[in-house]
């Protein structure tokens, strides 16, 4: 999501900046400002693997250079907030937990009464972590569902969500995925722009797109209406090979991702804000490479 200075911020930024100022007269040298980095670095809690305690897990990653988690499974709020307290990792927001499972364009409004209920859940859950969105796949479109009571029945669910997402000051981020539903990006904004709310957005995920089309293309295109971003790689050469899939099994920086266009489209629209990995993740030694491979595409370090 992109970063805007709060007061507390800004007044912080003003007093080193006239500090600043004053030791360059001072000692008559000129010294560059740092650069603002581009991302904050994060991974889904389900990638980290073991039997540690979360304290632990939360530790080692902060340890390999993240900033944050996201987290998509469902567990105790005492351990996440004692974990956050002794790591210092932030937990930036919450999957919504059954948004596969419970669809909200489903035809039984019994199932997409119990889906709202599970969104409302993330929405509390993301607030009590300290996030700020919950990521949610709005539907899915099937031979049973078709394209257009998807749509119908995704926008009245999600907008009886809104109050409680303003309320809690919790995003809704809409993830774009293999749900047969928001096919371009040009459908795509106009079906967060029908909410007509600052309180939706879109959780780019920019592996998913590479199967069909160009993250670049679509990042121009959503622009502002992006609020975070899942960090994934796709190799068509591999689809090809053994299937849609497959093409996942590619390393950050191994398939067909033009990440410097990524990064060019990301700077055009101004994003400042979360990378969270979303590929196989492991024990520690293979959150570190994932850590370093971040790195290198992202332009970190």
């Amino acid at each position: 999501m992109p970063n805007n200075l709060d007061r507390r911020d800004f007044l912080k930024t003003s007093c080193a900046a006239a500090a600043g100022t004053l030791a360059l007269h001072a000692s008559g040298v000129a010294a560059a400002a740092p650069a603002e980095r581009r991302f904050k670095k994060a991974v889904k809690l389900s990638m980290v693997g073991g039997n540690a305690s979360l304290v632990d897990k939360f530790k080692m990653l902060k340890e390999i250079g993240f900033d944050g988690i996201d987290i998509d499974q469902r567990v105790e709020h005492d351990d996440v907030r004692r974990a956050r307290e002794e790591s210092g990792l932030i937990v930036h927001g919450v999957v919504d937990y059954d948004h596969w499972k419970l669809p909200l364009s489903h035809p039984d409004p019994a199932v997409r009464a119990q889906g709202l209920d599970v969104l409302k859940t993330s929405l509390r859950d993301s607030k009590t972590y300290g996030g700020t969105t919950v990521l949610l796949v709005v539907g899915i479109v099937n031979k049973e569902i078709s394209y257009a009571d998807a749509y119908k029945r995704t926008q009245e669910e999600i907008r009886k969500a809104l109050p409680l997402a303003e309320e809690l000051g919790i995003k809704i981020a809409f993830e774009n995925v293999w749900n047969m539903f928001l096919l371009s990006p040009l459908e795509f904004a106009k079906y967060i722009d029908d909410f007509q709310s600052p309180w939706v957005g879109a959780y780019f995920d920019i592996g998913n797109v590479i199967n069909y089309g160009w993250p670049e293309q679509w990042i121009r295109t959503l622009g502002k209406r992006i609020l975070k971003l899942d960090v994934k790689e796709y190799s068509r050469k591999i689809r090809d090979k053994e299937g849609p899939g497959a093409g996942f099994r590619a390393e950050l920086g191994e398939g067909d991702c033009d990440w410097p266009a990524v990064l060019a489209a990301l700077d055009e629209i101004g994003y400042r804000g979360w990378g969270t990995a979303e590929v196989a993740g492991g024990d520690r030694d293979r959150l570190a490479e994932i850590s370093r491979r971040m790195d290198r595409i992202l332009e970190l370090k």
